[in-house]
């Protein structure tokens, strides 16, 4: 089964933490470089007034949807041939790997249409209010060129299923610049506003599809061949894909819905200013917990590479090694992001009508950090489960995290406590606390039962 070209592969079925460390470290890289250009467009539009920075903010959620669907169809992918690689059967994860793309492109398409027609009605539920024009202006653009971001996510997994993460990294890396340098050209030289941010994310999302379908393509160098030539429809397939990816795209879908309905609670007992705080400290979130995502999503191939080939051992040893290492990066972010909190806030707050939610900003970084440390259980215990090929009962953990313990929380600290802003804030933490450690505990009775079972 081995070429020339299957060293990423001869890694993923190794030492299970030799294979974590070394596909997770681009990972990191790719997944800080995302949330960092990410921050770059808020940064940028933050110079627009705190009304554009919070019309965009807004539509974040829905961003979230397109980039969910993405990287849950990337999940849906990874596991798939990662799992067909450990039955040593490479036809069968070339055959994957191109079903991948077809499923990609049909999935992206109809949420692209749902969304158009539901944009305005969404955004008036979450209480956009006087923002809204802001949140259609950047949204309506964002989503005609949608199939470049969900795809662009996508394609990331098939890479993944092999065991390389190296390349995705370096297109990232690319597009993180180009996004860089086009940011303040369409924002302000072309003063296009808050439209300008969105027609320079999709143009850096259609640069990475280009990279990639170079090195599929032209330069034909990967592991796995996804050509029209390797391609016969088969059901097994297609429904192992589905059966990660849709609960992974949904699990994240869920993650979309928490920020709508977050953003309509701080609306509620705050303002659009504490909206603009949630939007722009939870990018800075986003960047906080990348190392520990990054973990997990590694997490996910090197568990289906081992389920495939029957090593249950070698799982058990890649969930307690994750958490371990996850766990000292979640309390290094945790200290760091405290101390310099408002140091981050002065960045994104600094000139125009963006100086007035600064305080608030650095409270919000001072406190949401005490559940950093918990992810480092929750996160690696919920990708073994999609290495497993159990999407559904990953997707439940997600739902049971967010919408029932934070919301819950959220809403008793906020509204019924009367602790207001800071009270929701404390719900996202005692929900992630009190779920994180749950889903830990079922990861590992899980794996042990499997472990048993199979001798």
């Amino acid at each position: 089964m081995l070429s020339d070209d299957s060293a990423n592969v001869d890694i993923m079925l190794g030492n299970p933490k030799q294979a974590l460390i070394k596909m997770s470290i681009p990972l990191i890289i790719s997944l800080l470089i995302t949330s960092f250009y990410n921050l770059i467009d808020a940064a940028w539009v933050s110079g627009l007034g705190a009304d554009a920075l919070a019309g965009v903010g807004f539509f974040t959620p829905i961003f979230m949807i397109l980039v969910g669907f993405g990287n849950g169809l990337g999940s849906g992918s990874a596991f798939a041939i990662s799992k067909y690689i450990g039955e040593k059967n490479k036809p069968k994860a070339d055959n994957a790997s191109i079903h991948s793309i077809l499923i990609d492109i049909v999935i992206s398409l109809i949420i692209t249409v749902l969304l158009l027609v539901f944009l305005n009605p969404i955004l008036e539920i979450m209480g956009a209010g006087q923002t809204i024009g802001y949140a259609t202006d950047y949204g309506n653009i964002i989503l005609v060129g949608s199939i470049l971001v969900i795809l662009s996510n996508a394609l990331y997994g098939i890479f993944r299923g092999e065991g390389d993460t190296k390349r995705p990294m370096y297109a990232m890396i690319a597009s993180a610049i180009l996004n860089m340098i086009l940011d303040p050209i369409f924002i302000y030289t072309f003063n296009l506003g808050v439209k300008g941010a969105a027609v320079a994310t999709l143009i850096s999302a259609l640069f990475v599809i280009l990279i990639m379908i170079y090195w599929f393509y032209i330069k034909k160098d990967t592991y796995l061949k996804p050509v029209f030539a390797n391609f016969n429809f088969r059901k097994d397939i297609s429904t192992d894909i589905v059966k990660v990816g849709l609960p992974a795209s949904i699990q994240l879908l869920n993650n979309a819905f928490f920020a709508a309905v977050f953003s309509a609670l701080l609306a509620f007992v705050g303002s659009t200013d504490s909206v603009a705080v949630y939007a722009t400290g939870w990018r800075i979130v986003i960047i906080g917990t990348t190392p520990i995502l990054a973990i997990g999503t590694a997490l996910i191939s090197v568990v289906a590479a081992n389920y495939g080939a029957k090593n249950y051992r070698n799982i058990q040893t890649a969930h307690r090694y994750a958490m371990k290492i996850s766990l000292v990066l979640g309390i290094a972010v945790m200290i760091l992001t405290n101390v310099f909190a408002a140091d981050i806030a002065s960045i994104f707050a600094s000139s125009g009508s963006s100086v007035r939610i600064a305080g608030e900003l650095t409270a919000f970084l001072s406190w949401i950090v005490i559940y950093y440390p918990t992810m480092a259980a929750g996160v690696a215990s919920t990708y073994v489960f999609q290495g497993l090929g159990m999407g559904i009962t990953a997707m439940f953990q997600t739902i049971m995290r967010e919408t029932g313990f934070t919301i819950l929380f959220a809403y008793i600290l906020a509204i019924v406590l009367g602790f207001g802003v800071w009270g929701a804030w404390m719900g996202i933490v005692l929900g992630e606390i009190v779920s994180n450690n749950l889903t830990m505990i079922w990861a590992d009775w899980k794996i042990k039962k499997l472990i048993k079972h199979n001798g």
